[in-house]
């Protein structure tokens, strides 16, 4: 039995966690790295996983080295975790971005029609698709939303989102895309806004450095990661291949973010001033959080929630965590490190 399972971006916090979860169920992890990647095997590591994985060396625009490893391993599934993943990083480097996150895509699809027709394919796809919903503060979106992207990060997603409907319509191949909202956990990048606060919060407790944050009335359905992955692989055991939203269906300004994670960690906090101006400080009178102007993107998604209920219907899925559990391990995660 073909227990081969690719996946890309296996360093992430997403692949690693994924591959975790399909190693407890004995399939054989190959991984794609990046040969530029620093320190590319940190969460592996924490994890304890490393040397279970079968790493390919790779760049995702590789696309002959890519085709090769497909055909050779003929995959039962593939995961395409991988991309340029920094929306404020797609703006400056545009082209880059839609070579690794739409081009590499259409050329995975490609050598798996080619090469290995039975291997299910899985698609990251993401809500920054659905794009600028300015004004509007409750809607709620789902798989029939309209799309709307506003940065090349998006942009390219959502290329890659109708590729991969293509693929599946037209050739028959097994291909999902999963729209997945904002997940996180211990394992998140440090560019990201919530490993950013937490991180800096504790940071702050210990040397008294304030955390600089661009617009916290951003808003964002928080889900756990770890939640996640286990959604990605339930979307490719289905019998028929399709997109879904996954998502928790409630959404948090980064400013609640940042007041929540206070709360955890008992440091009272509040908020002082309006716009640029706006900063949280401590019952000292020491800033935790400043405004800082250049942090803000050029053009913002300032809300989105999402409506996972196709999900539950068809795979029977719901988050088992939510945003306090998350930010909570999130803590503890750091805490250790201090210690």
């Amino acid at each position: 039995m073909n227990k081969n399972v690719i996946i890309t971006g296996v360093t992430g916090q997403d692949g690693a966690y994924l591959a975790r979860f399909l190693l407890r169920k004995k399939f054989k992890i190959y991984g794609i790295v990046r040969r530029n990647s620093n320190d590319p095997f940190k969460r592996l590591d924490i994890l304890g996983i490393t040397k279970k994985i079968n790493f390919i060396n790779a760049d995702l625009s590789e696309f002959k080295q890519i085709e090769l490893q497909i055909k050779k391993l003929k995959p039962k599934m593939f995961f395409n975790l991988g991309a340029q993943s920094f929306v404020s990083y797609s703006f400056d480097n545009p082209d880059y971005t839609d070579k690794i996150n739409n081009a590499s895509v259409v050329n995975i699809l490609e050598s798996i029609r080619l090469n290995s027709p039975k291997t299910k394919f899985y698609q990251a796809s993401t809500s920054e698709m659905y794009g600028d919903i300015k004004g509007i503060t409750k809607k709620v979106l789902h798989e029939e939303s309209k799309f709307n992207p506003v940065s090349p990060y998006a942009i390219s997603k959502l290329s890659a989102y109708y590729y991969t409907r293509m693929y599946r319509t037209g050739y028959g191949i097994f291909a999902s895309n999963g729209i997945l909202f904002n997940h996180e956990g211990p394992l998140r990048g440090e560019q990201f806004v919530t490993k950013k606060i937490v991180k800096g919060v504790l940071n702050f407790i210990h040397t008294g450095q304030p955390v600089y944050l661009g617009n916290i009335y951003s808003k964002r359905d928080w889900g756990d990661a770890e939640d996640y992955v286990e959604m990605m692989y339930r979307i490719l055991n289905l019998t028929k291949s399709d997109d879904f939203v996954i998502a928790t269906g409630k959404a948090y300004s980064i400013k609640e973010f940042v007041n929540m994670t206070c709360n955890f960690l008992n440091l009272k906090i509040k908020w002082v001033g309006s716009g640029i101006s706006e900063k949280a400080i401590t019952e000292q009178n020491k800033p935790l959080i400043i405004i800082k102007k250049s942090l803000f993107r050029p053009h913002d998604v300032s809300y989105l929630l999402g409506d996972a209920s196709k999900a539950k219907k068809i795979v029977g899925w719901k988050p088992k965590s939510n945003i306090q559990k998350m930010i909570k391990k999130m803590i503890e995660f750091e805490k250790k490190i201090y210690k």
